[in-house]
């Protein structure tokens, strides 16, 4: 059970919300930043939800105020500024919330204020009409990751977090650089199981929640998952447009339900 989980109440007037996650976007993938810029200046609904992992590494929100020859030498850093801007633009027209995701639990007021996003808490309970959806990243559900929980509790922790943002950009720059090529390296291990959410665990948030639905990200296995009950998990899509097929993917929820919106060929 969450030990603490947000709140909002959606306005009247929303009668369409778009869900995304797991966007990873980064300089050397410029097709999925540019499929996602042009579902942001042309998105029907009136609001957005991204449910972590909006970035592939965020390091601090100190990188997009790096000095000239910082960005130089880390070219992510101004890719990371353009990014943002262009969701302010986003969020100047219409309501956008952040989850943080396992990639970038270091965004913070800075990030905020760059992009005109509100950040919410994981788990969130979004009240909408009748409905009362439980919106989390999904990571802290897959508990037979138990290697990557104790990492995640780590470096949620308040001084692991201070200690971190207190080294130079060029030396955070570096270790997430280290952090994502032992992912990678992780990925290709074919001796590792692939740990899913857990679905009691899952049940036990949403009753405490009081809710029916929860949407979340991190696992990359879009899908919908029957809980028992009348309760649901719907798994939102990463993004990779170089992918074969490409994937890039909005949840959309309006009156009429629940439908999968593709953004790429």
């Amino acid at each position: 059970m969450p030990a603490r989980h947000g709140e909002l109440e959606a306005p009247a007037r929303w009668s369409v919300i778009d869900f995304v996650s797991d966007l990873h976007l980064q300089a050397t993938d410029p097709g999925t930043a540019q499929a996602f810029c042009d579902y942001l200046r042309d998105c029907e609904a009136d609001a957005l939800f991204i449910l972590g992992d909006l970035f592939e590494v965020w390091i601090g929100d100190d990188l997009l105020a790096a000095r000239p020859d910082a960005r130089a030498a880390e070219p992510e850093f101004g890719f990371l500024a353009a990014i943002c801007a262009e969701l302010r633009a986003f969020s100047a027209r219409k309501p956008l919330h952040v989850l943080h995701g396992n990639r970038d639990f270091l965004l913070g007021a800075g990030f905020a204020a760059a992009s005109g996003a509100q950040l919410l808490d994981d788990p969130t309970l979004l009240r909408w009409r009748e409905r009362r959806l439980l919106l989390s990243h999904g990571d802290a559900l897959c508990l037979d990751d138990r290697d990557y929980l104790a990492f995640r509790e780590q470096v949620r922790s308040a001084g692991w977090q201070a200690a971190f943002l207190a080294r130079p950009l060029a030396e955070r720059a570096a270790f997430a650089r280290g952090l994502r090529q032992r992912s990678e390296a992780r990925k290709q291990d074919s001796a590792l199981e692939w740990a899913d959410v857990d679905h009691p665990a899952a049940t036990a948030w949403l009753q405490a929640c009081g809710a029916d639905t929860l949407v979340h990200g991190h696992t990359h296995h879009p899908g919908q998952h029957w809980l028992g009950a009348g309760l649901q998990r719907l798994v939102l899509s990463d993004w990779d447009v170089m992918a074969t097929p490409a994937r890039a993917e909005a949840l959309r929820l309006d009156a009429g339900g629940w439908q999968r919106i593709a953004l790429a060929a």
